[in-house]
This record gives structure tokens, sequence and C-alpha cells, in this order.
């Protein structure tokens, strides 16, 4: 994690254009690059950008040490003028991106770089890394947050993470998506991801009985200790022990917050049977937190059901995403620039979905005054201009027939200055507010963006401008 030697985190090939270029006379050329994804995880109707502190960290710091050039140097297939320009490398362009938590749909650019040729080149892979994951993380964490309807969940996947930094900033990028807190301590050491946690079940079993074991916790923990009762038997000895271990211990020192955990059998019914035990005992203030591979499905499922649940613990399939597993992200050439005239470019395919939408863009959000929801996005050329006081007709580009009119409309500009220069430009806020953020941006999506199953298909238009660009590029192509 304290590692910054991080330059040849790359794909290699992104090493060997950058050397033919170097050597071709192109290193001077600028090139735009875009970053989107073309669908949404879970077949979801929207996702959640997260990740851009830590390419901004990266951007920053990026050097090739001398190591790194000594490894390149053995490889024999270098020249010795683009080694010496590594030594010296560093980050001089421009990169602009949406904040972090920002929802976002499929195509439209959620990071631009613009840099001279090698720069952008050399730092795709790292950009995409960072991408990917932490957004893949925040949307799932979104979607089991709201599932969970306003209970807590915490994040609890750090043994099955797949490596340190999945762990750390997969954390990161939960709470950013609405989690509560992480059982990862050094999530909270390192970003301010609030971390928490009682007890395994390890710690009842080296005890006589169950009984002892809470009453020990509760002297050690006696501010809202939580429980865990189901190490053999819930209802029969679990939550009887945590009953008596609480009125003896925390009742007398007069605290009355504390809370009962399960992580095995059904969730339901048990959940159900421990309400009521508890409420009979007295104990209503104590509350009911569960955990054992819960995802949004699940927990939808349980609530419906009339489980008694106060919070929700979530583990591996939130950390890994377990049902989606990959976001997809991809970073596309979309022009080039000489001598100030851009020249846009574009990819054209068999594959429909991997035709690129050329040139330098921008893109804005389009809300309606009234009621305050996003109704699309439209992405156009980085230079187009419209106004809120006259109407705004958009198409959809794959059905052009499709049109709709906004009168009563406010424009928001979705992406914003990181990098200028080389130098960072952007404040990045503190996570508590960008986790705020995001859950305003999701109260701004219509509830049929939202559901799980089979949601709205909100609209990524073009620009009459961009469209007929992106059509009359494709013909040339194509002839």
């Amino acid at each position: 994690m304290d590692r910054k030697d991080l330059a040849l985190l790359c794909d290699y090939y992104e090493i060997t254009m950058g050397n033919g270029y170097f050597d071709l006379g192109m290193k001077e050329k600028t090139a735009y690059f875009d970053v989107f994804y073309r669908k949404n995880p879970d077949h979801g109707g929207y996702a959640v950008a997260a990740g851009l502190e830590q390419i901004a960290e990266y951007i920053k710091g990026l050097r090739f040490s001398a190591s790194d050039i000594e490894y390149l140097r053995k490889r024999k297939v270098f020249s010795e003028d683009f080694l010496k320009y590594l030594e010296t490398f560093r980050f001089t362009g421009d990169v602009w991106a949406v904040p972090e938590g920002t929802v976002v749909f499929p195509y439209e650019p959620i990071l631009i770089v613009r840099a001279p040729l090698i720069e952008a080149q050399l730092v795709e892979t790292y950009v995409l890394l960072q991408i990917n994951h932490q957004s893949l993380i925040a949307t799932k964490a979104s979607r089991i947050v709201r599932a969970a309807d306003g209970r807590p969940v915490s994040e609890f996947g750090s043994r099955r993470a797949h490596g340190e930094d999945a762990a750390v900033l997969g954390a990161r990028a939960a709470f950013i998506g609405g989690c509560s807190g992480t059982a990862c301590a050094l999530s909270d050491k390192d970003y301010g991801v609030p971390a928490g946690g009682t007890m395994a079940h390890s710690w009842v079993q080296l005890f006589e009985n169950e009984y002892l074991a809470f009453k020990a916790y509760c002297k050690l923990y006696p501010d809202n200790p939580t429980l865990l009762v189901d190490t053999y038997n819930t209802l029969e000895s679990g939550v009887p022990s945590a009953i008596r271990a609480i009125k003896d211990v925390l009742r007398p020192l007069g605290k009355t917050a504390c809370a009962v955990r399960i992580d095995s059998g059904d969730i339901t019914y048990l959940t159900r049977k421990i309400r009521k035990m508890l409420d009979e005992a007295g104990l209503t203030d104590c509350k009911i937190t569960v955990s054992n591979s819960l995802d949004e499905h699940i927990i939808t499922e349980i609530l419906r059901q009339g489980a008694c649940v106060d919070a929700f613990g979530v583990g591996e399939r939130l950390i890994t995403s377990a049902s989606d597993a990959v976001f997809g992200g991809v970073y596309k050439l979309a022009a080039t620039e000489e001598d100030g005239v851009i020249t846009p470019k574009i990819k054209v395919s068999e594959n429909i979905e991997k035709i690129t939408n050329p040139h330098f863009k921008k893109v804005y959000r389009i809300y309606s005054k009234e009621t305050g929801k996003a109704e699309a996005d439209l992405i156009c050329l980085y230079d187009e201009e419209f106004s809120e006081d006259e109407p705004l007709e958009i198409f959809d580009p794959h059905y052009t027939w499709k049109k709709k009119t906004f009168t009563d409309f406010r424009l928001r500009e979705l992406l914003v200055p990181v990098f200028k220069n080389g130098k960072c430009v952007y404040e990045f806020p503190p996570i508590e507010e960008v986790r705020r953020y995001c859950a305003e941006e999701i109260g701004t999506m219509w509830d049929e963006v939202l559901r799980f199953e089979n949601p709205h298909n909100y609209y990524v238009d073009l620009s009459d401008e961009l469209w007929e660009l992106k059509n009359r590029m494709i013909e040339e192509k194509r002839n």
C-alpha cells in the first residue's frame, strides 16, 4: 500500500507503443482519450463513478525509477533515447472527470485525458484499474444500501477481497456508494472510512459458555456492544445468554445501546423470534444485525418476508461484486491535436456497441425544474453551448425518430477539470462529503431507473453535430 513506484503498473504494450511514438517523432502530438463503459453492472439502470482520487495521486507521483529504466534496458527492445526520455518523465497534460459519487451511464465519457501522446498512453492501465474496480464496488454498494431501505449497511469483505488493495479501496468505494462503515481498520486509517466490529465465533468458543463470553465482552466494551449469538444454538442458548449478560452488566451501568448479530440460519424466521424474545425481556432498544453472504436481492426478499433487522453486514458479494464482477470501462482515442487543430478519431467495428464517439466532448445532464429529477444526458462537442432559455430537443442516437423537447429545464456540465498542464487543480472533498453527494445523486434519479429488475433505460443522447460527425466518419471509414 505504501508502494509509490507504479510506473510499470501498466500493460507492456503501452511502453512499446510509447517507444514507437518517440522513435517516429510523434511524442509532441497531443491525444484525447475517453474513459467510458458499455453496460451497467447487474443489468442495472445506472452506475456510480469512483476511484478518481487515487488516479490523481498516481498521476502526481508518476516517475520512472532507475530500477524501472534498467529493467526496460535489459529487454533490449527500447531505444536509449526513449529510456533517457523516461528518466525525466512527468505528466504534463489535462484531465477532466466526473466527481466521485456521480451517477453515470453507458457510453458517456466519465474521464477524459488530453496529453502528449506518450503520456496519455502510459496512464491508461492505472486509470482503468481504479475506475473499473472502485466504480464496480460503489455501484454494488449503492444497490445493497437501497435494498436495506434506510438500515445501516457495513462492509465486511476484507478477508474475501482479491488482494490488499481490493480490500482497502473496496471499502472506500463501498462507503462512497452508501455503506455506513467497514470492518477494515486500514481503510479507516488511510481514507477515513469508519471502522467497527465486535467479536467472532472464536471469542465465544474460548469461554466455558456463551453467557461468560458475553459478560466478559460487555464489561470490556460497555458502549454499544454487539453479541454474536449463533455459535451453538441461536434461540436456545445464544439469545438467552445475551439477554442475561445485557441485564447483568449493561443495565446496572445505565447502558441501553446494544445489539445481537446472527451470521447463519433462516434470517427471516430467526430475527422474528429474536425480536420477540428481546421485547419480552424488556430489551426493546437492543438491535438485531445480520450477515451471511447477503446481497441486494436477498436483503429485499427477507425484508419483504418480514425479517426484523436493524442493520446489515455484507461481505463477499459486495467486496467482489460477485454477481457481476467486471465493470468493463475502456480507454479509447477520440481525437488528436497538432498546432491547435483538433482532428477527431473513431473506431469502427462490426459490433455496433464498439463503435466509439469521436472528438473532444463534454456531457450535460438535463434536469426537470419542476421535479428536480434527471431526465437525460447529452453528449456534445467540446465547443457546443445550449441555453436553458430556449427549448432543447434531443433524440435517441439509435432510433432517431424518438425525440423529446425540454422547455423548463436545468443543465449541468458533468465533467470538471482535474489536471491542467500537469498540475492538479481539483480539490478533493472529504470522503463523507463524497458519500453525501452520491446519495444526493441517487435522489435525482427516477425510481424506474433505480429498480433492480428491468430498469428504465435512461437516455444518453448525442447532439446533432456529434451525431452527424460520427455518421459521416463511419461512412468515410467504410469506404
